[in-house]
């Protein structure tokens, strides 16, 4: 396995060796050991998760509050999406900044995406399977989002603003400017 940091240091690409042959393939896509040495800290993935969705379905931004605050590892098992986390830390020096990376079940690459990160990601093919490892469990009082096309975050989305299906929710989010204070460069959310 090769752990890639992006623009954004805390947020690292995966990318599994794939074994593959005329029968088909072989990938190990988590290796507890590696992982935590790779990312420099004990992250304990508690659930993993799975969706499938049509292409132009957008999901996100989204993040929840502390003491329910969630890493994510993000992979896509079929089709093709473009994957995306912003910093939301108040001080970071990358605060208000987004990585974004296309994962598809071609490439196997995965996204670790840390406690303090708002996430979503867009369908680029026709359907995706996105399948995706937590750390702590879902709470609907800590549950919050952003608006997915903030000007001031800037994000391509590759597809045009037609194409997009969100659920109402998603419709609603406010604006980056608008989020209160969630959470602090300088605080450690994995003690």
């Amino acid at each position: 396995m090769r752990f890639i940091r992006q623009s954004i240091p805390d947020i690292i690409i995966v990318e599994p060796q794939v074994h593959g042959d005329e029968r088909g393939y072989f990938v190990e896509t988590f290796r507890h050991d590696l992982f935590e040495e790779a990312v420099g800290y004990a992250v304990n993935f508690v659930q993993d998760n799975e969706s499938k969705s049509s292409k132009g379905v957008l999901r996100g931004l989204h993040f929840q509050l502390a003491p329910h605050a969630q890493s994510k590892l993000v992979r896509v098992i079929e089709g093709s999406v473009l994957d995306v986390a912003v910093d939301i830390r108040v001080g970071s020096p990358t605060f208000g900044q987004h990585v974004a990376v296309e994962l598809s079940g071609k490439n196997k690459r995965q996204v670790f995406v840390p406690r303090g990160f708002a996430h979503g990601f867009v369908v680029l093919s026709d359907t995706a399977t996105f399948a995706y490892k937590v750390d702590n469990y879902y709470s609907p009082e800590c549950d919050r989002g952003m608006a997915f096309d903030d000007p001031q975050l800037n994000i391509d989305w590759r597809l045009p603003s037609e194409q997009l299906m969100l659920s109402g929710k998603d419709t609603k989010q406010p604006l980056f400017k608008l989020l209160p204070e969630c959470f602090h460069y300088s605080t450690n959310y994995y003690a």
